[in-house]
């Protein structure tokens, strides 16, 4: 399987499977538990038909929106994700150098394989930072600081990783941050010369968000279900997030909101965006889809805070689907990480225009000049 014979998310994530260990592989294609909620994720989609109005004259077409105070040329975010070298030895890099060629907001985790800085000189397009709350109070402080110095446009506070979801997948491969050879996982990383010659011999692996503060993760394998365990703060409250945003003085989103209560918080403190998320199904098994919160979140606080759906995406019609729900935007992180794991930058690039174009041409079947004509009128509920 080549990259040209990549046509959907979904060949991307077949042709990611046979060139990854199969360790590195379930790392991004697993969730918790049952992965239950990851399949319901997409699968929710489906429930509702578009309805399309014909002879509307769209020979041009408005894809774009403004998230955030940025513009973006699609209503798609890349959402971040953690450990992007381990997948391919390009990693962020490729992701921030795809979403400058698209125009698209996109994002680095804390848990990101290239630094704050770099990411920040390397390309001008609307960049967002996914922030975990560490109880190392000095690691966070000196985040904020290097974000702000960098220029970033946005910070999300991830609200969904108070402790680790039970990914099974990785108990069971022994998956670690940075990847460890044991017995049983050796013959996986040897089938595999390709990924395992960059991994070697290319740019050591490292965490350079967090490193000045911690060993675990870059100097010292820990499993990530450890690191949350560990690292991260499982006393954050609204309190605490609202002390974040002050400090940070910039545009605030909250990552991982699901329910109509908070996200009526999230207006009261002052946010401005909010991201309807299950962290992919890695979290809470058996939590609802995003898109399936989208309309009463927003019945509830539309017009008072942005309202992203992450998650599940795979067509362009998805995205469509969750702006006519009334989501200001759609994001997702798999999308884009199958095909970097399959291809690197191209792979990314490839991924993103197949999306365009089914965004695109959703729209002109639709009889859609605009992404603010989509409203629950083009929805049919099943």
């Amino acid at each position: 399987m080549r990259l040209t014979d990549c046509h959907n998310i979904d060949d991307f994530r077949l042709l990611a499977k046979q060139r990854l260990p199969w360790p590195v592989f379930d790392y991004i294609d697993g969730a918790a538990d049952d992965e239950l909620t990851k399949g319901r994720n997409t699968a929710a989609y489906a429930d509702c038909d578009l309805v399309p109005d014909v002879l509307a004259g769209v020979h041009e077409i408005d894809t774009s929106v403004e998230i955030l105070g940025r513009r973006s040329a699609l209503p798609l975010i890349l959402s971040p994700t953690a450990l992007q070298r381990v997948f391919h030895w390009q990693g962020e890099r490729a992701v921030a150098k795809a979403a400058e060629k698209f125009g698209l907001w996109f994002g680095i985790s804390s848990l990101a394989t290239v630094s704050i800085e770099e990411i920040g000189a390397l390309v001008s397009t609307p960049k967002m930072f996914q922030f975990y709350y560490h109880k190392d109070r000095g690691l966070n402080r000196s985040m904020i600081e290097r974000c702000q110095a960098a220029k970033f446009d946005a910070i999300a506070l991830t609200v969904d990783t108070i402790v680790s979801g039970k990914r099974e997948r990785c108990a069971r491969s022994g998956f670690t941050s940075p990847p460890k050879f044991t017995p049983s996982s050796a013959l996986s990383y040897a089938i595999k010369p390709r990924w395992a010659l960059d991994y070697v011999f290319r740019e050591k692996f490292a965490l350079p968000n967090l490193d000045t503060h911690v060993k675990e993760g870059s100097g010292e394998a820990v499993s990530i279900a450890g690191y949350f365990n560990t690292m991260l703060d499982p006393s954050m409250d609204w309190k605490m997030a609202e002390q974040l945003r002050e400090d940070w003085g910039g545009k605030f989103a909250l990552k991982g909101v699901m329910s109509v209560a908070d996200a009526r918080r999230a207006v009261a403190m002052g946010a401005d965006a909010i991201m309807i998320s299950n962290h992919g199904g890695r979290q809470l098994d058996g939590s609802r889809a995003p898109f399936d919160q989208v309309r009463e979140i927003v019945d509830a606080v539309g017009g008072q805070i942005e309202v992203i759906c992450d998650g599940g995406v795979r067509r362009g019609t998805h995205a469509l689907k969750a702006l006519a729900a009334g989501a200001d935007c759609a994001s997702g992180g798999r999308l884009y990480l199958y095909a970097l794991a399959a291809a690197g930058q191209p792979g990314v690039e490839r991924a993103i225009g197949l999306l365009k174009d089914e965004i695109e041409r959703g729209m002109k079947l639709m009889g859609v000049k605009s992404v603010a004509e989509l409203n629950r009128d083009r929805l049919r509920w099943r």
